[in-house]
């Protein structure tokens, strides 16, 4: 497998120290998070390149996934549905998703509440995946990836003004956030060619939110620290513009460097 990978640990990393581990499978990339028995990150795992259909592969070659321990997989994917939690019944996962994607033959489907059960996010997984995941894992949960960007944003939403664009970055995809009133309008996911994609999106909610340009906040999360996105070049856009780092619940051992340059989101808050 021609994964290049970048590791990121602590001064004392020991494998045989894990307790948990958290997957962050991108559309391009994976992150892989080693947890101590205190949920305290030891050890970071990253292919910047990286392509679902080999999971499998890295099974057996990336030492972190050889630690029989219990396991998240949080699945970055367009197929997704947000459902009202009075809506939601288990068993339905397909109706609520086959309306906007096709589907692939004997899916495993999966669902994280959200927003004190208000909201459930329904997606995912094939089933060659899951197989191959389980028989390494005794202990294994599936959640779409974008639970993380969206409990942090429920969990800030009294802060937020009354017109909000939130947009989380990730590799050449983003998450749209749109809140009105401090509750949530959209919520999608985009590719991105180009950095004037993002305004190019922005624009588009703007318009049919019926939002004032001059009212409107935009925010970005996740942007690398080596971008071109800046505020500087959001603000000549939009009035009231910003780049944010989200507030911590990850914490990690001494010894880790440069793992915030890469500007991912889950390096600062995940779901759990």
């Amino acid at each position: 497998m021609e994964n290049r990978l970048n590791v990121f640990k602590s001064d004392k990393f020991d494998v045989e120290d894990t307790a948990s581990l958290s997957l962050f499978l991108y559309p391009d990339s994976l992150i892989i998070f080693a947890k101590d028995k205190n949920q305290a990150n030891i050890g970071i795992h990253f292919y910047p390149e990286f392509k679902n259909q080999v999971v499998d592969e890295m099974i057996f070659t990336d030492p972190l996934m050889k630690v029989d321990v219990p396991c998240k997989i949080y699945l970055h994917r367009k197929e997704f549905s947000l459902v009202p939690g009075v809506l939601f019944s288990a068993g339905n996962e397909s109706n609520f998703l086959r309306f906007s994607t096709e589907l692939p033959e004997n899916p495993h489907y999966f669902n994280t509440p959200l927003d004190s059960n208000n909201l459930q996010i329904v997606s995912f997984v094939e089933e060659k995946i899951k197989k191959h995941l389980q028989a390494r894992f005794s202990d294994l949960s599936f959640h779409h990836g974008a639970c993380s960007f969206l409990s942090y944003l429920f969990k800030e939403r009294f802060n937020l003004i009354g017109q909000e664009i939130l947009i989380n970055l990730i590799g050449n995809h983003c998450y749209l956030a749109a809140f009105t009133d401090q509750e949530l309008s959209t919520f999608n996911l985009f590719e991105i060619d180009q950095k004037e994609d993002i305004l190019k999106y922005a624009m588009i909610l703007i318009k049919q939110l019926n939002y004032d340009r001059n009212h409107v906040r935009v925010t970005i999360f996740g942007v690398p620290t080596k971008s071109a996105i800046t505020e500087e070049w959001g603000k000549a856009y939009f009035h009231n513009f910003r780049i944010l780092t989200p507030h911590a619940n990850q914490n990690y051992s001494h010894g880790f460097k440069h793992l915030k340059d890469l500007g991912f989101f889950e390096v600062y808050w995940q779901f759990d």
